[in-house]
């Protein structure tokens, strides 16, 4: 059996709880040291990020990861931030089972959540799964950009690190669903556009009723808008809340997962809202894109981790949106 990382700094619980994770990943840890991992269910399991950015301390454990395991095999939700992360995460798979992993489905092109991939892909027999909008992003100069910079602060960690190549890209219609069944396990993977990325998708147990729903909403952290669609980050929530009223336990892509009624997706609601209706009242008012982004203030969200990271970021990219919006419009 693989041997645990200290669960020093981390929470009693991944559920409903307040204290954060505080993780340090040790850089001469051997790649099959585990990571903690935290039940969800009687076959679920959940590795949970801490809320902060990239840095040397979490060195890319700054998003949630799951695996389910059944009686033929393993599917694992999401990758965590660096190849070394993701062989973490394998072991972290095998403290709890030695059944091959079949399925990996990976919500969205975001390096905490996907850059750990390169490690599955060898694995003999594995399906990997994916939003096509990946491929759009493996060219882009977003990409580029983003794994210099980690290759810049963590060189060891990055080491093998390619874009991510799945066996298939999910490019149904909005909220349509692509269905896998492993031995008992029945999951749902839905296109839920591109909210947040490139793409995104979010993954429903369908027996167990647990909602994987990656950063469809945010818990414990403020939400980043930078790289998405606004609007559609409010469609996709309402179609989500009316989709699966049964739902017993949904599982953010940060922060911990929530018994209903999931106040998470309202928190994340109502900041969404907000931020538009303050950036289009700026431009309806002629107020310039920087003075409506320094001018924005939610002081209920200012003691929330990532405030002073992402407001302002957000807020210049709602304003470019509202302004896209008025001159459609016009």
């Amino acid at each position: 059996m693989n041997s645990p990382q200290s669960r020093q700094g981390m929470p009693g619980t991944a559920i409903s709880t307040d204290p954060l994770p505080q993780a340090v990943i040790i850089p001469a840890a051997d790649d099959v040291m585990s990571l903690t991992v935290y039940p969800m269910a009687d076959n679920t399991y959940m590795l949970f990020g801490n809320s902060s950015t990239l840095n040397k301390q979490n060195r890319g454990f700054n998003a949630n990861s799951g695996f389910i395991v059944t009686e033929q095999g393993v599917i694992v939700i999401d990758t965590l931030g660096t190849p070394r992360l993701g062989q973490r995460l394998l072991s972290s798979i095998r403290c709890i089972t030695d059944k091959p992993v079949k399925f990996l489905v990976v919500t969205h092109n975001h390096p905490d959540h996907a850059y750990g991939a390169a490690a599955f892909r060898g694995i003999e027999g594995i399906t990997i799964i994916t939003h096509r909008g990946t491929v759009d992003y493996n060219q882009s100069e977003t990409l580029t950009s983003s794994v210099a910079y980690r290759r810049e602060i963590l060189p060891k960690d990055m080491e093998g690190f390619k874009p991510l190549q799945a066996d298939t890209y999910i490019e149904a219609k909005p909220f349509a669903k692509k269905r896998i069944r492993l031995g008992q396990e029945i999951i749902d993977v839905y296109n839920t556009g591109k909210h947040h990325s490139y793409g995104d998708l979010v993954v429903h147990q369908v027996k167990q009723k647990i909602l994987w729903i990656s950063d469809l909403a945010f818990n414990q952290r403020t939400t980043y808008i930078g790289d998405g669609d606004s609007a559609q980050i409010l469609k996709a929530q309402d179609w989500l809340l009316q989709t699966f009223p049964d739902t017993r336990l949904m599982v953010p892509g940060h922060g911990s997962a929530q018994t209903p009624p999931f106040p998470m997706v309202a928190k994340t609601r109502d900041y969404v809202s907000r931020m538009r209706n303050a950036m289009k009242q700026a431009i309806d008012d002629g107020i310039s894109m920087l003075d409506a982004v320094e001018g924005v203030e939610f002081e209920d969200w200012q003691n929330v981790p990532l405030y002073e990271m992402n407001q302002r970021a957000n807020a210049n990219f709602v304003y470019r949106e509202m302004e896209k919006e008025y001159f459609d419009n016009f």
